[in-house]
């Protein structure tokens, strides 16, 4: 059995930078046609001229592929003459609640003290993409930021938010309740609970924020998912970090994905009988949210079995060693 996908997003990846982002970038390129471009690094991407660099160094990273990164800058206090000239250049900006995970230490401290900056945005129709989760106690994070979306959506209706990386059934409700709310949700999302990371030994590689949740919350997710809710895309918030940072006491937060993504959403998604569902949710869901074109790129998979390696340089992948069902046989550009 085979399908073909056209033009798959990932509408939420972490590329890193300097060697990080040479290995992994061209992982993300080789299977999708663009991706939303995580702008967390260090410093962060907070300028016209840090967007500008950055840019540059993905589409060199991601060379010779046909692969379109869609640019964010790092949510800060900027003027309006600063985002009239980003505009151009970005799909949207991030925020992140101050210290909520990867490199987020300069993110913003009180989300409700910055309704100047969410105006100009829902004026100059710059999407906001947001991190959402509180300070709270870990499970209840997300939950309770939900407050935070009900608060942005009302206020700004003509601002189009992204719900990142969800994890919970209330956030998913969400999405039926606001018209200007969407969400990306990851592939690990869809397939683990938090008894998958420490309900035995502990697998670091499993291990994300927000972390993963209950078995009624995967449900929801992917209820959503594998019947292609209309305002769902697929971002897998794919973050390498380098095995040292991951085996380790404290060790980083992020689930690395890139590689095997297509293959393990054709299996999940053949597995629930939902395989024409599954081009909505990699791309044609995403194209009408953020109205996009991206570049034509047609990616063959089939019912062949693969084993996802060990390691990819100095990254462990998710289920690194597991056989799966699925494979990608061909990409073909026009």
């Amino acid at each position: 059995m085979k399908i073909t996908l056209n033009s798959p997003l990932d509408m939420h990846v972490h590329l890193r930078q300097d060697e990080m982002l040479r290995q992994v970038a061209p992982l993300s390129a080789e299977h999708f046609a663009g991706g939303v471009i995580m702008p967390n690094l260090v410093p962060p991407v907070n300028s016209v001229e840090r967007l500008l660099w950055y840019t540059d160094e993905v589409r060199s990273a991601v060379a010779p592929h046909t692969f379109e990164p869609y640019m964010t800058l790092f949510f800060r206090n900027y003027t309006e003459t600063e985002l009239l000239a980003a505009k151009p250049h970005m799909l949207g900006i991030k925020l992140y609640p101050a210290g909520a995970t990867t490199n987020s230490e300069a993110g913003v401290q009180e989300i409700t003290a910055m309704d100047h900056m969410y105006s100009m945005m829902q004026e100059l129709d710059i999407p906001l993409l947001v991190h959402g989760e509180t300070h709270g106690f870990v499970m209840d994070r997300e939950r309770e930021f939900c407050e935070i979306y009900r608060y942005l959506a009302e206020r700004y209706p003509r601002l189009r938010i992204t719900m990142e990386h969800i994890t919970t059934a209330e956030s998913v409700r969400l999405l039926d309740e606001f018209e200007n709310l969407h969400a990306t949700v990851t592939l690990h999302h869809l397939v683990i609970t938090l008894d998958d990371v420490v309900g035995g030994l502990m697998d670091p590689h499993l291990f994300c924020k927000p972390i993963a949740k209950r078995p009624e919350d995967r449900l929801a997710l992917l209820e959503a998912a594998l019947s292609a809710h209309p305002k769902l895309m697929l971002g897998s918030d794919s973050a390498p970090h380098p095995i040292d940072r991951k085996e380790c006491p404290g060790c980083a937060a992020g689930v690395f994905t890139a590689p095997i993504l297509l293959p393990l959403l054709a299996e999940l998604y053949d597995r629930h009988g939902a395989l024409d569902k599954l081009q909505a949710f990699v791309s044609n869901n995403a194209q009408r949210i953020y109205r996009i074109t991206p570049p034509p790129k047609s990616v063959e998979l089939e019912r062949t079995p693969m084993t996802i390696p060990q390691r990819y340089g100095n990254v462990v992948p998710m289920w690194a060693g597991k056989e799966i069902s699925w494979s990608v046989v061909s990409t073909t550009l026009p």
